[in-house]
């Protein structure tokens, strides 16, 4: 058989064949665009109920009550506001802290016991969701102040007088820790609950220690759980209004109450929008900053990259 009779076979065998392209590449024809318009409604709600907002705060902090950046230097240069600055940067961390201290065992508890017990866990742990932030501050107030349940439990116990504990950043980070509490639980039992339970053992196999086992083996794989508490309890810390106005002094302003402060009583819409555009930029940066340095996992648990 010749190359000609072989090459005259092919095409035959083209020729023949249903749908066969035989003049080249079949052209695409126009691209449906109709299942984009399902965005749009999703596209419109953000538009106007998120950037629009944003970009109005925006304008607001360098027009107001001029064009400029005088609110902007007047955050930066004033002492009383770098001072509300830290305060709120430094509750935020300490809240972060305690909730991270508290959390982390009870999330290893949650990994370890029976279906039934894990269970009533995560019930304690979603009930103070159920109940509102005021009505749960409002009961903190009436247990730490001066003549409370808990100075009386100090002085018949202990014989010590009336210890202030409300209207002090100790009651403000206490508070603040009770609400915060369950956003580091649930990162972190999601983040544990897929460590394998046979690795310490296997690392006490190898002659490891307990201590050592937990921090070389268990402690990083847990690391996605931490990262993800840790941001989002820093996070909604930073923004949190309520607590800090009911159980702190004016000694204890935070940013949002400073905020507040600024458009409601002194009218000051552009000092106030400049230190909204403050905390949220100081909100995306940590978010940048912490997925720099979570390279390896996310900081979603549950949702894989």
């Amino acid at each position: 058989m010749t190359e000609t009779t072989v090459a005259g076979g092919v095409a035959a065998a083209l020729t023949a064949a249903p749908g066969a392209d035989v003049d080249g590449p079949k052209q695409r024809g126009p691209r449906n665009w109709r299942p984009l318009l399902l965005l749009v409604p999703a596209f419109v709600i953000v538009t106007l109920f998120f950037l629009a907002p944003l970009v109005d705060v925006f304008i607001r902090s360098v027009t107001d009550p001029v064009p400029g950046i005088q609110n902007y230097q007047w955050l930066f240069t004033t002492e009383a506001n770098l001072n509300v600055v830290m305060r709120t940067f430094g509750t935020a961390i300490l809240v972060t802290f305690v909730c991270l201290l508290l959390a982390y065992p009870y999330a290893y508890l949650m990994t370890i016991v029976t279906d039934r017990t894990r269970n009533l866990l995560q019930l304690f742990i979603m009930m103070p969701l159920w109940t509102s932030i005021l009505v749960r501050t409002l009961a903190w107030m009436v247990l730490l102040q001066d003549t409370g349940p808990i100075n009386g439990l100090l002085e018949s116990l202990f014989g010590l007088g009336p210890i202030p504990l409300i209207r002090t950043t100790f009651g403000v980070a206490l508070g603040m820790s009770q609400v915060l509490l369950p956003f580091m639980v649930l990162p972190l039992y999601s983040s544990m609950a897929k460590i394998d339970k046979r690795l310490l053992p296997a690392a006490a196999n190898l002659g490891a220690n307990p201590v050592t086992a937990f921090f070389t083996v268990y402690l990083p794989l847990s690391r996605p759980g931490i990262f993800s508490g840790s941001v989002t309890v820093f996070i909604l810390g930073l923004g949190f209004y309520i607590i800090p106005a009911l159980l702190g002094s004016s000694k204890e302003i935070m940013i949002s109450a400073l905020i507040q402060q600024q458009i409601s009583v002194f009218l000051m819409w552009g000092q106030g929008t400049a230190l909204g555009v403050f905390l949220l930029l100081c909100t995306i940066l940590i978010l940048v900053i912490v997925s720099r340095f979570n390279k390896h996992g996310s900081l979603f648990p549950g949702v894989d990259r």
